[in-house]
């Protein structure tokens, strides 16, 4: 069981631990500046798409600011982002659409060796040279008149329910109406930016709204070095999956433990708390509902902004999918508790290796230690008795002295 000295070094350690699973602020700023440069192409004076209004917004974790860095340092980060258009031509169907913005990147010979003549179900996807370390998902969809507007008041309120008002429609090729179907209200649902309002929501420790969404809509958004704790809670347990599955494609998917950890929260203020709580909670959002596709009782996850979406819907047609969802669930809980009852530095640290990745937790302890190196040489720095825990003053600790050249204590 946490003593309160004990959850504070805790604490100390998943906040150091989830900044280094961010993302840097070079990595987002190169991110933002390529797609913006492909925004400015689409909607170039030139573009035959002009008369749409194209325009690129972040979209998923990129957005969300609950991005994690790749295990393996060689792999690529995915940054999502959402090509919207105000309006199409009128004969044009999914497939048109989806083409039109294709042929536009294509005309610029960057990005049509980038595009290496691959189109993915729904998207167009650039990959960046191998130095940038990313690519780009780009997402073609159409919205109404007026749709920037209702996002920037949606944005600056923490009480904004009318996710309808908030739905685009994009392409998808295994839709029956993909070549044929020219009324946009027919075509395939998509949210994500009211999943994000939600999720600002959900994240918001007061009433004063958090900044990571109206940033994302100005035109050089900034870059959020801080994270309010769901965010970071999101970060280490998608972090914690990449460890145990490695790679595998049947590995719990991240809209479902966003999703999940978010109904979980319950506005704790710190991330031990936040972490703790979302964990021991989680499943007990899991429903089991009627699925009329698969026409039995199946596993549900409500899309929060659209409860007839089951964010679950393929654990029906894989079960392997469920299964690992449930052992990860059990290896999280059991890695936290046996953490917990740990006492030694060294100790926790192998422990948060196996859990999180040797060499981020490596960086972590090390950072750790360099501040409480700091706080020590400034007096600051206080050991509680019978426990070797280093921090802030604290009832029955002592003082941790200084240490001269020659490695002894000041006397």
């Amino acid at each position: 069981m946490l003593t309160p000295e004990t959850k504070v070094q805790f604490n100390e350690i998943f906040e150091e631990l989830a900044k280094n699973l961010d993302i840097s602020e070079t990595e987002y700023k190169n991110a933002v500046k390529s797609y913006q440069a492909v925004g400015g192409w689409l909607a170039d004076n030139n573009s035959s798409l002009s008369l749409y209004k194209p325009e690129i917004l972040p979209q998923g974790s990129f957005l969300l600011g609950t991005m994690v860095k790749p295990v393996n340092e060689n792999d690529e980060l995915d940054v999502d982002v959402v090509c919207r258009l105000e309006g199409k031509k009128p004969d044009w169907a999914q497939y048109h659409l989806k083409n039109a913005v294709g042929d536009r990147l294509k005309d610029n010979g960057t990005y049509k060796e980038m595009l290496r003549n691959k189109e993915g179900r729904r998207c167009w996807t650039l990959h960046y040279a191998d130095s940038s370390k990313y690519h780009i998902d780009i997402l073609p969809s159409i919205v109404s008149k007026g749709y920037k507007e209702i996002l920037e008041k949606a944005y600056s309120s923490l009480e904004f329910q009318d996710f309808n008002r908030t739905v685009i429609r994009i392409t998808d090729k295994l839709e029956n109406n993909y070549y044929v179907d020219t009324n946009p209200n027919n075509w395939h649902k998509s949210n994500p930016f009211g999943y994000a309002i939600w999720f600002q929501q959900k994240c918001s420790l007061s009433m004063v709204k958090s900044l990571f969404l109206s940033e994302s809509i100005n035109p050089l958004p900034t870059y959020n070095k801080e994270k309010l704790p769901l965010q970071r809670v999101v970060q280490l347990l998608k972090r914690h999956r990449d460890i145990m599955f490695n790679g595998h494609e049947d590995k719990p998917i991240s809209i479902i433990i966003t999703t999940l950890s978010s109904k979980a929260y319950q506005k704790e203020t710190d991330i031990i708390s936040a972490l703790n709580n979302v964990v021991s909670r989680m499943e007990s959002f899991i429903e089991e509902r009627y699925s009329v596709k698969h026409d039995k009782i199946v596993k549900w996850i409500a899309n929060p902004i659209n409860e007839e979406e089951n964010f679950a819907d393929k654990w029906a047609e894989n079960p392997r999918k469920e299964l690992n969802f449930f052992e990860w669930m059990d290896r999280i809980k059991s890695d936290l508790s046996i953490t917990y009852e740990l006492r030694g530095i060294h100790k926790i640290e192998e422990s948060f290796s196996k859990s999180f990745g040797e060499k981020v937790t490596k960086l972590s302890f090390g950072n750790i230690a360099d501040n409480a190196y700091k706080q020590r040489e400034n007096g600051n720095l206080y050991m509680k008795q019978g426990t070797g825990i280093l921090g802030a003053k604290i009832a029955d600790s002592t003082i941790v002295k200084s240490h001269t050249f020659h490695g002894e204590g000041e006397k």
